[in-house]
């Protein structure tokens, strides 16, 4: 055994540091599900910088240095506070900002964000088959970015009003109708952020034939 470890001491090296730059410097986040169409797709795979927020211990949530604060709009992976399965969603609003959702419309310490319609689309879900889907910009505060709603889905498009708590953040997916976020499982402490995604590295069609989709490779999360 301890020859084996010798021989291949450069190798466990490298995986000791590469285990280590993934946990507390950079990571990817592949995309599984639809909740942040039409920003992020299924098969996606995402860059995550975990460094945007905090400088932490690898292999932990505990926090060495503060290094940026998450902004509204910004998009981040993060452990749910349900289960601790690791999720990506949209920071919606802040520590201190109260939020509710009136008839699928936002509004953030009583200011309703506005909307444009961009156009329409449609998604399908097994259950349901082929539906309607509607894109829109949302403008919230300072934050600007697309989503999607599905009026032929029974959803939940009103809720609050809410405070969020010190240090936690509400998340919203961006596929408003077909995501479970801070609607289900409530505000998100920042101990449980992983990162912020910058951007796509790698994208394919894993609904179809899997063919790679180079018009997303690089495309940027931080303004859409």
């Amino acid at each position: 055994m301890k020859e084996a470890i010798r021989a291949n001491k450069g190798f466990i090296a490298f995986l000791l540091l590469f285990g280590i730059f993934r946990t507390a410097v950079a990571d990817w986040n592949p995309i599984p599900s639809a909740s942040m169409r039409p920003n992020l797709l299924e098969g996606d795979v995402v860059f995550v910088n975990r460094l945007a927020y905090d400088v932490k211990i690898p292999l932990t949530d505990i926090s060495l240095a503060r290094t940026g604060e998450p902004r509204r709009g910004d998009v981040v992976t993060f452990s749910s506070p349900k289960d601790g399965t690791r999720l990506i969603k949209r920071i919606a609003a802040l520590p201190g900002d109260t939020v509710e959702m009136r008839g699928e419309r936002l509004l953030i310490n009583g200011h309703q964000a506005s909307y444009t319609v961009l156009g329409n689309s449609t998604e399908r879900i097994d259950a349901l088959g082929e539906l309607a889907a509607l894109h829109l910009r949302e403008h919230s505060n300072e934050a600007s970015y697309r989503i999607q709603v599905l009026p032929q889905v029974t959803a939940m498009r009103d809720f609050g009003p809410v405070t969020v708590p010190r240090d936690s953040y509400l998340m919203l997916g961006d596929n408003r109708d077909n995501s479970g976020d801070s609607r289900v499982f409530g505000t998100v402490p920042r101990a449980l952020l992983i990162g912020r995604a910058e951007g796509i590295l790698v994208s394919a069609d894993i609904q179809g034939n899997w063919a790679p989709r180079t018009e997303r490779i690089g495309m940027s999360l931080r303004s859409q």
